[in-house]
């Protein structure tokens, strides 16, 4: 199975504040998300981008959201005791947020965010068979209006809604397709996660469920979940 989550800081209750109630939608469905996912596998492993480039997290690391405003604590593994990395990367400490409750343990594959299509793939198709649960964490665009994060580009709303549709229809070849020099101009820190996806799902026969798409706060979210058709 695969699950496709965004990474707002904000699905975290203590960081939500005043938007609690307008992201509730969005935190119920990652909640669901997650726990199907913990409900078909023990073992995930969880796709991100980072500007620390490609490398491998290992289970025993724990992280904690201080850094956007409330120290929560997250473990990748929930037997981890390790000492607390303030370090640890979004996608990661948003995989150990979702883990959390499945008694799932993670390891963490990451991705520079500019990462080529080719090498996305490449990751991808070392992943695909695996035993293990796929989590891939990034959000769309994060130009959706003019308070968005990187201000308003009008190319963000098709290219969220082509995302939404290859999400919807488990369609790996369409997210293949992403321009990630367009993806790069519209902020969407998921091009590259799910570019490894699509390289981990391709030539599967794959049926998909679009739990959640939209963009508040002008920023694009998408939770999806991906089952493997019988053969």
């Amino acid at each position: 199975m695969v699950v496709v989550l965004p990474q707002p800081p904000l699905l975290v209750p203590e960081l939500a504040g005043a938007a609690a109630a307008e992201t509730a939608d969005l935190r119920a469905a990652c909640r669901t998300a997650a726990a199907r996912l913990g409900a078909a596998a023990s073992t995930w492993v969880a796709v991100g981008a980072d500007e620390g480039g490609r490398r491998t997290v290992g289970p025993d690391t724990r992280g904690t959201f201080a850094g956007f405003g409330a120290d929560v604590v997250v473990a990748l593994d929930p037997a981890s005791t390790a000492p607390v990395d303030r370090d640890l990367p979004l996608p990661l400490l948003v995989a150990g947020w979702a883990a959390a409750g499945t008694g799932a343990r993670v390891r963490g594959e990451l991705v520079a965010p500019d990462a080529p299509p080719r090498e996305c793939a490449e990751l991808g198709a070392g992943l695909a068979d695996e035993p293990v649960g796929l989590l891939v964490v990034g959000d769309g665009s994060a130009r959706h209006t003019v308070r968005a994060p990187g201000h308003l580009d009008e190319r963000s709303g098709p290219f969220d809604a082509a995302v939404a549709a290859a999400l919807r229809d488990a369609d790996p070849a369409a997210l293949a397709a992403l321009d990630p020099d367009l993806g790069t101009e519209l902020w969407a820190a998921g091009r590259a996660p799910w570019q490894v996806l699509a390289g981990a799902t391709a030539g599967g026969r794959w049926s998909g469920e679009l739990l959640y798409t939209g963009a508040p706060f002008g920023v694009g979210y998408h939770v999806a979940v991906w089952t493997r058709c019988p053969a």
